[in-house]
């Protein structure tokens, strides 16, 4: 896929709102019925020779790490593509739920981050399924002698879901200030150990349904994996050269880009939360992450871009008052880019602002 523009992307407005998919099981249920008797249906026989697989990934992230492992052998659609949507706040549709239920193989998010995935296999037993927050802590080569699976154990700011095997609660002191962050962040995208987990999965799972072509998808996976180790490159080089930085954050979203990066998130889990949640910051919250960028504590900023609102429009800035600099970061993929390029990147933007931070 080529390179697409560089420039700062920039979203509208919007505020998250709770998922509001009332009658999408329903939905579901009658395209069940429409498309199968059978209740086993989507679990699936090896499909004949020449034909090919039909994948749904919840987003376009995890759409293009099926892309990469499928290459030209099978189909891929994603259903929430748009670079400006909050997946969190997204209506699935009739043709959505039809399309997740004809798939061959669904991969997906899990940890509550796309639950309208689970609501149509709700009613699908048996279908082939990627869940990328089950196979969250998998172990990884990826960070050389970075301890990663043990750091991203630590939870992060803002969490509300609970890790497919129990992880221990962050409490970092520093600085005079206690962060007592529990739970663990859904948002696994940004944890490439996982991600190399993801796609080694699809490889297995197009292995046991396009048989013909199981050598193909495994190196696939592996040629994938490779290109991982180029962004954990430069978030290495980052936690070398910059141990222990402290920044800021509007959301919790890039949890794990900062633990790969050994950076520190000093910014109050009161105002994190409320934004992640929907809601406005308390007036403390927002004073105290205001000050964090007036006084200069901290180095960066990392914006998510895709869910702005009032409040982190303001604390972008006093940011940019502050001659802070600015990163952003999406929950989706910027058009013209696949998971490769976007992170990358993003990795080579945090380098960047940390480099030029005084």
């Amino acid at each position: 896929m080529p390179k697409g523009d560089l420039t700062p992307l920039t979203a509208p407005t919007r505020r998250r709102s709770a998922f509001t998919i009332a009658g999408l099981a329903l939905v579901g249920a009658l395209t069940l019925a429409a498309c199968s008797s059978d209740p086993d249906a989507g679990a699936g026989t090896p499909l004949a020779n020449g034909q090919r697989a039909n994948i749904v990934a919840s987003t376009d992230v995890w759409g293009s790490v099926a892309a990469a492992v499928a290459g030209d052998r099978a189909d891929v659609t994603s259903i929430i593509d748009d670079a400006f949507a909050d997946p969190h706040s997204f209506e699935a549709s009739p043709r959505d739920a039809a399309a997740i239920t004809d798939a061959d193989l669904v991969v997906y998010n899990g940890g509550g981050y796309d639950e309208f995935i689970d609501d149509v296999l709700a009613g699908t037993p048996g279908k082939r399924t990627v869940d990328a927050f089950a196979l969250y802590g998998t172990d990884s080569d990826l960070h050389g002698d970075h301890d990663h699976v043990a750091e991203a154990a630590a939870a992060p700011a803002g969490a509300t879901t609970a890790p497919a095997e129990p992880a221990a609660a962050e409490h970092d002191s520093h600085d005079g200030h206690d962060h007592d962050h529990g739970g663990v962040n859904e948002h696994v995208w940004y944890d490439t150990p996982t991600v190399d987990a993801v796609a080694k999965q699809i490889a297995a799972e197009l292995g046991a349904i396009d048989p013909t072509n199981a050598a193909a998808y495994t190196a696939n996976a592996a040629t994938f994996h490779e290109q991982l180790h180029a962004v954990t490159a430069i978030t290495d080089s980052i936690a070398a050269g910059h141990p222990q930085a402290p920044v800021a954050q509007t959301e919790p979203i890039a949890h794990y880009l900062l633990v790969a990066t050994d950076l520190r998130d000093e910014t109050p889990q009161d105002f994190t939360k409320a934004i992640e949640d929907g809601n406005d910051p308390p007036p403390a919250a927002v004073a105290a992450t205001r000050d964090l960028l007036a006084d200069k504590k901290v180095k960066v900023l990392i914006y998510n871009s895709q869910t702005q609102d009032k409040a982190t429009q303001n604390i972008r800035e006093a940011a940019e008052s502050a001659g802070i600099p600015v990163v952003e970061v999406t929950e989706t993929l910027p058009d013209g880019f696949d998971y490769i390029q976007w992170q990358t990147r993003t990795a080579e933007s945090l380098a960047a602002a940390l480099n030029a931070a005084h």
